[in-house]
């Protein structure tokens, strides 16, 4: 059981949310703080204050149209209904749990002012799997309007939710929530805008793209000693006296790293020490300098994001302590979108070092191993199109680095004039981790072959294990074979932890 409390939701958290066995609590405070903001709602309405979104039209030409009491609950539903225009192929069942966790955990603030029974229908929808299709595409990054509409419209037994053994497919909403026993949702006064405020689309998916790329700079560290290896690089450049003169954190962290995993006081290399070179490629001898930066950057954007999670994002905000709601602008979603550019710039470097040292790795000019890594060159192919692959893998990323939240335009008869792109920028942030989590994989298999290759010398011991670890997906490549299913199953070992798993330990333990 996952308790939400608005405070302490990390990225780790938000992708266990995507288990379907997981369960969902909100914390006592939590149910207080939504208690006492809802109480500030209900004595507006009975009061016959007028204010903003609780008892008047929404946007920019319509907020000024006053509802009468009869038509609250119309208002709310037409809401839901009209704002549900996302296009493209839907978001997965695992990613709308995190996306609904996520809704649920601003909720957690009682800056929303949403009824008991509505985030209660939510919470229970997540526990039961009553998981609404939520389209990809219609958000420019000042609230993910049609997004949780979506998500919104499935619960008020409309639309369509997943369902399958595996969540993989759809039929009538209705159908499912009779299916759990999951009562369908009826929204009450200020209920629609509560619920899709905010950019829990942009962040959820955010979180997840934050959580793979921090185990990205973690593992392309051991992929990148591999490659050191099967190169016969030399650690020369590693040595801390280097990096303390240039103390960047990440340049440090990662050289410390290399250094653990290569051949040290600690633990020898028959393949190091059979062979001598003075001065290494930049890609090897630059390592910490690059890898270190894109450390850097991960950790920043990350912080960022897990920032968002633990935000308010509601317009207009219920304020307890002075009883009223205001308007305001926490719903823009800016720190997400300039974080995840920044996270996409920083993990595609990442790629691009990796997909060089494969083209070093393959060349017998710079490996002196047979080329493309095959024993029997001309009948076999090797490794050549993987390089091909990870090539167009990194060529990609660079057009999807272009920052999205450079972009604005205006929507809402020019009233809502400046908006963020970050549902845009987490959609290809995690496009970008994901093609680098599988140039990664490329790099780490042809790593393999050219550590193999140098038999019967052998690696550190370290090493030899992570060696081991692939060899049990992906066997030594004596002739073609279909290497699609290596590289995917590698990819999974290098998202899912296993290989970081291996030398995690090791690597803290490292004394120089």
């Amino acid at each position: 059981m996952i308790e939400l409390n608005g405070v302490t939701l990390k990225s780790e958290t938000v992708l266990k949310l995507q288990n379907f066995n997981e369960k969902v609590e909100l914390s006592a405070d939590a149910w207080k703080r939504i208690d006492e903001s809802r109480a500030v709602v209900d004595e507006i309405l009975t009061s016959g204050r007028t204010k903003y979104a609780v008892n008047t039209g929404i946007g920019t030409q319509l907020g000024n149209v006053v509802i009468s009491e009869d038509n609250l609950i119309e208002l709310n539903e037409n809401l839901i209904r009209s704002h549900c225009v996302g296009t493209g192929n839907p978001i997965s069942a695992a990613r709308t749990r995190s996306l609904m966790a996520v809704r649920l955990n601003y909720f957690a603030h009682g800056y929303s002012g949403v009824s008991r029974k509505t985030v209660e229908s939510l919470l229970g929808a997540l526990n039961k799997n009553c998981l609404p299709v939520v389209p990809e595409r219609g958000s420019v990054g000042a609230h993910d309007l049609a997004q949780l509409s979506h998500m919104t419209l499935g619960l008020l037994g409309e639309g369509q939710m997943w369902t399958g053994d595996n969540f993989s497919d759809k039929c009538d909403a209705r159908k499912v929530l009779d299916e759990n026993q999951q009562e369908k949702l009826k929204l009450q006064p200020k209920d629609a805008i509560s619920m899709i405020s905010g950019n829990a689309f942009a962040a959820a998916l955010g979180a997840e793209a934050a959580h793979k790329a921090n185990m990205i700079v973690n593992v392309a560290d051991i992929v990148a000693a591999m490659t050191i290896e099967g190169l016969v690089g030399t650690t020369d450049a590693f040595d801390p006296d280097i990096h303390n003169a240039r103390p960047h954190k990440g340049q440090i962290i990662v050289a410390r790293k290399i250094r653990s995993l290569l051949n040290n006081r600690h633990q020898k290399s028959a393949i190091e020490t059979t062979f001598q070179f003075l001065k290494d490629p930049y890609t090897l001898r630059c390592i910490p300098q690059v890898h270190g930066a894109s450390h850097d950057v991960v950790e920043f954007a990350t912080e960022l994001i897990e920032n968002e999670l633990d935000s308010s994002q509601d317009n207009p905000m219920v304020l307890i302590d002075q009883n009223t709601t205001t308007t305001c602008g926490n719903f823009h979603g800016a720190y997400i979108s300039k974080a995840l550019d920044y996270l996409a710039i920083g993990v595609h470097e990442i790629g691009n070092m990796g997909e060089r040292r494969i083209e070093r790795l393959l060349n017998p000019a710079c490996s002196e191993l047979p080329a493309f890594l095959t024993p029997t060159g001309g009948i076999n192919s090797g490794f050549m199109i993987g390089q091909v692959t990870a090539s167009a893998l990194v060529s990609e990323n660079k057009t999807l680095c272009h920052p999205a939240s450079v972009d604005t335009i205006a929507t809402c008869a020019g009233y809502e004039d400046h908006v963020s792109m970050s549902g845009w920028a987490a959609r290809k942030a995690l496009t970008v981790v994901e093609n680098v989590e599988r140039v990664l994989a490329i790099e780490l298999l042809c790593a393999c072959q050219a550590v193999d290759l140098r038999r019967p010398l052998t690696s550190t011991p370290i090493l030899e294990k992570v060696h081991a670890c692939v060899r049990s997906s992906a066997q030594f490549m004596t002739t073609d074979r279909v290497l699609s299913t290596d590289i995917e199953a590698v990819a999974l070992k290098i998202s899912d932890g296993t290989i970081w798993n291996i030398v995690k330990d090791h690597i803290e333990a490292h004394i120089d």
